[in-house]
């Protein structure tokens, strides 16, 4: 059974390893010349993307590369006072197998984890599926494949191929983000530093293994920004504008755009369709059901979705006309709740008001002056991405295990 997978950032090389190991012969296509590094924003695993690894083999490697931020420190726009949060609280109510990394460190883990066993087609894109498996390229020969997938993300090539126009499914959820890299000047030492105005916030920190930093600007809008995906220059200057005037601290990092080796911007927007396969076809990750960038735990769903579609896969012997939908039934559930962490995450994370800005600045001196254990029942009970992600459950699709048996990710004490 030969299968194509469309993306080499997350859940392509997750899903490649699974089919592997099911015995699946993996072709994977990347438009980059190279494994890509963007210089991208870290990311959360939570713990069933963390379970998965584990049975990868991944586990250590991953909290090697964890970011080690310990510390926050929240300044709003127009007051002088910060608010300094201990982040081990916040940490330590979320999942217990929970680990920040940056999203280049993770792609790079798991694309190692199968490197020898799949073909990787790196520097070249597909230009047509057919209904009978027939695949073209901008480079390579047409080839013919049993299935097809797309982990290509949230402007996905394969979805506009197969389903069509991405405006179809995209729902903007009223945000922007934008990351980019510059020198680790500013003494950070395990610090995140945000500063907090209405409709805007922007933060920088580091990883301890990392000379460099990352700054992190999410921005609201009323309406879409008319902007190509692929026009850095107009993105940059859309960046200044939403942020111009917010304080010195973000001027200085802002004056990085045209020196920064690794830039990224795009909308903050889920991906909604009614079904995520068609024929041959599926979709895996923020290809299929994005429930938004930077906000709503998508790279721990992505995981969890390679994890399901392999297993569901090689459950039904490789008829994708049983497993597609099997597929699309386990995930249905996790992606309704990913959805709604992200528009409760982009409303506390951007606030709409001055009082919301305030909100979120005494809410993070509560939890910073409260002994460990209440602080941390309070997170519990006002998380809602701690208590969707605590409530999951993925079914164990062991290769050498017949039928499988619930893994269960129970709460926290």
């Amino acid at each position: 059974m030969r299968v194509l997978i469309s993306g080499a950032s997350v859940a392509g090389p997750v899903l490649a390893y699974w089919l592997t190991r099911n015995g699946f012969s993996v072709t994977v296509v990347e438009r980059a010349p190279a494994l890509r590094k963007t210089g991208g924003h870290s990311v959360d695993l939570f713990r069933p993307a963390m379970a998965i690894s584990d049975k990868m083999g991944l586990l250590a490697r991953i909290k090697e590369r964890a970011t080690g931020t310990n510390w926050m420190t929240l300044k709003r726009e127009g007051v002088r006072r910060p608010v300094r949060v201990d982040l081990s609280k916040i940490f330590s109510a979320t999942p217990d197998e929970h680990v920040e990394i940056m999203r280049d460190d993770l792609s790079g883990i798991y694309y190692d984890a199968a490197r020898d066993d799949v073909e990787y087609l790196f520097g070249d894109s597909i230009t047509a599926i057919s209904p009978d498996g027939e695949v073209r390229f901008e480079n390579a020969a047409p080839r013919r494949f049993d299935l097809v997938v797309g982990a290509d993300g949230l402007h996905s090539n394969v979805r506009r191929l197969v389903f069509g126009d991405e405006s179809r499914f995209s729902d903007f959820i009223g945000a922007y983000f934008g990351v980019l890299t510059l020198p680790d000047t500013f003494s950070l030492d395990g610090e995140l530093l945000i500063h907090v105005g209405v409709g805007r916030t922007a933060g920088i920190y580091s990883a301890r293994h990392l000379d460099e930093a990352r700054a992190l600007f999410l921005f609201r809008s009323e309406g879409e920004l008319d902007y190509h995906h692929r026009d850095v220059p107009r993105q940059k200057d859309l960046l200044r504008g939403a942020f111009r005037g917010l304080h010195a601290d973000v001027d200085r990092w802002l004056d990085e755009l045209d020196r920064t080796p690794a830039f990224y911007f795009d909308s903050i927007t889920q991906v909604r369709m009614d079904t995520w396969s068609r024929g041959r076809v599926t979709l895996v990750g923020d290809a299929g059901y994005c429930p938004g960038p930077a906000v709503g735990g998508s790279t721990s769903l992505a995981v969890v979705g390679a994890y399901v579609l392999a297993g569901e896969l090689a459950r039904a012997g490789a008829d994708h006309e049983r497993a597609f939908p099997a597929y699309e039934r386990a995930m249905a559930e996790h992606v309704r709740g990913s959805r709604a962490v992200a528009l409760s995450a982009a409303k506390t994370l951007i606030p709409t008001s001055r009082l919301g800005v305030s909100g979120l600045a005494h809410g993070a001196r509560l939890i910073s002056a409260l002994p460990a254990a209440p602080s941390r029942a309070l997170l519990r009970l006002t998380t809602k991405s701690t208590r969707v992600y605590n409530s999951m459950t993925v079914d164990d699709y062991a290769p050498t295990t017949k039928g499988g048996h619930l893994i269960r990710l129970e709460s926290y004490e």
